[in-house]
């Protein structure tokens, strides 16, 4: 099979590329390496993850880019797509709005637009915990409301579902949503907690935590989040008008992809630290806009019908993460 990974130097998308060629696909990658943080651990990504495999092509494009979309795939017999691809970040998308409408709308659009035209098998894309916004019944269900989002960055995502909907209902391409919890591990964003608490421990900075710590995350590690994308990429939902996941009837179902463990702030903390072999200094802020106090993904959904079941806990999960950053940044 050919699989298209967009986002492909991307956090999930490198490690999920990875794992499509280690059992044997063949696999395209498209990014367009924009700058939102430093392009060159994306290029680190895609040299030390993936390497020079034979199976993979990267091409550096923007798939917001109707021409430069068809010129990255055009030849290939595409068998799926893993759609990854978007402007990250809750906090940016309150100062950079525009950037998030043309990756994740547009963007979006134009994935639905290949999938449609290529009458792809099966499109699995990234959708987002942040779609819940600030809800107070927990764990949260995909069952659930999710049309209230504090951030634009979650807005885009909610639209992401409803836009892929509308494409599943009309011209019956099989699509599944991935909501991701709070996902780290090695090969992780800068501008994520664990990454910044990490280095901010490491050079004895002090630690800024907002909603002065009282915060609550299902943190997911790496592996367990690749188990489950390709887990969904391997089942279709059913185009036979029963319910899915997400309250659909067309052959699209959303699920949650987390921990079902959420963790307070303070553990993250005191983890690294212990990682560390240091005493984190804590600088208590409050609450900042588009963040939300609490996070778990009720995952029943998705052990039922993918075999999804996360195995890493936090504990094993930032002492890994701590080990590859003191590797990579040289501390």
């Amino acid at each position: 099979m050919t699989i298209l990974v967009t986002g492909a130097a991307g956090f999930i998308g490198a490690h999920v590329a990875r794992a499509l060629l280690a059992r044997g696909e063949r696999v395209i990658g498209i990014d367009n390496l924009n700058a939102y943080y430093p392009v060159a651990l994306k290029h680190a990504r895609l040299e030390q993850l993936i390497g020079s495999q034979p199976g993979f092509r990267f091409v550096e494009a923007d798939f917001a880019d109707e021409a430069a979309l068809g010129a990255a795939i055009a030849g290939e017999a595409l068998t799926g797509i893993v759609h990854l691809g978007a402007q990250a970040g809750v906090r940016f998308s309150i100062d950079a709005p525009r950037a998030y409408a043309h990756s994740n709308l547009v963007g979006q659009l134009e994935i639905l637009e290949l999938a449609r035209s290529r009458n792809i098998a099966h499109l699995v894309y990234a959708s987002s915990s942040s779609v819940y916004g600030d809800a107070a019944q927990l764990p949260l269900s995909v069952a659930g409301r999710a049309d209230r989002p504090v951030s634009f960055y979650a807005a885009t995502k909610r639209a992401n579902e409803l836009m892929s909907e509308s494409y599943a209902h009309l011209y019956r391409v099989p699509m599944t949503g991935l909501r991701f919890f709070t996902v780290y591990g090695p090969w992780g964003r800068p501008d994520m907690a664990l990454w910044r608490f990490t280095e901010r421990v490491l050079r004895g900075e002090p630690l800024p935590l907002y909603n002065g710590g009282a915060m609550q995350r299902d943190f997911t590690y790496i592996d367990d989040i690749v188990a489950g994308v390709i887990a969904a990429l391997d089942r279709p939902p059913a185009d036979d008008d029963n319910e899915k996941p997400g309250g659909y009837f067309s052959p699209h179902a959303v699920y949650n992809l987390g921990n079902d463990q959420p963790e307070q702030l303070g553990a993250l903390v005191d983890l690294i630290g212990q990682a560390c072999g240091t005493r984190p200094i804590l600088d208590l802020q409050p609450m900042q806009p588009g963040d939300v106090v609490a996070t778990w993904a009720d995952i029943d959904p998705a052990r039922r019908d993918l075999g999804y079941a996360p195995a890493t806990p936090l504990a094993v999960g930032v002492p890994a993460f701590v080990e590859w950053y003191r590797d990579y940044a040289g501390v």
